[in-house]
């Protein structure tokens, strides 16, 4: 059973990016010795699952973000890469994910954008959702939850709150073991 867990920052007005895509704020953050968790997480996801402009942003950074693991990069544009974890999917969520399953991929970090997370909450495929609420108010950009969002019942696992001023919070879909 393939599990796929939404693990993203917000600002506190729920913007995952400034309307250009910037995520600059996020550096706020940036600690010495915290990673907030990344590391166990990234430890224990088999593949990752983005949108394309979110692929853009990772490709920005002074090295690919997500070494070690197979990025399925969901576009309708023709994108290529010359990255061999780098696969471009222009299936619909469903299908794509039933593929990726059958590729043997078990835990997927679903990375973002609002877009491609709105697709995923359309057809109830997040089961996990870990958040991190930054505190900063942006004002304006890219929805956490673009509307329209249809209604998904969650239930808190568990928060953490860090001395930075980030409050992480794990969800799960109510219902889902």
């Amino acid at each position: 059973m393939t599990k796929v867990t939404l693990y993203i920052a917000a600002s506190l007005d729920g913007y995952i990016a400034r309307t250009d895509g910037g995520i600059d704020w996020l550096s706020i953050l940036d600690t010495e010795g915290e990673d907030y968790g990344y590391t166990a997480f990234y430890e224990s996801i088999d593949a990752i699952v983005l949108g394309s402009k979110t692929y853009e942003v990772g490709l920005s950074f002074d090295e690919w973000p997500y070494v070690g693991k197979k990025s399925f990069v969901f576009t309708q544009r023709h994108l290529q890469s010359n990255r061999e974890d780098v696969v471009f999917v222009s299936d619909t969520v469903k299908h794509a994910l039933a593929n990726i399953e059958a590729q043997g991929f078990k835990n997927i970090w679903l990375v973002g954008g609002g877009a491609l997370i709105n697709s995923f909450l359309q057809h109830s495929l997040i089961d996990e959702y870990i958040i991190s609420t930054i505190p900063i108010i942006l004002g304006g950009g890219i929805h956490l939850f673009p509307p329209p969002s249809p209604e998904e019942k969650l239930e808190m696992v568990n928060s953490k709150q860090y001395p930075s001023g980030l409050l992480q919070v794990n969800y799960r879909r109510k219902g889902k073991v």
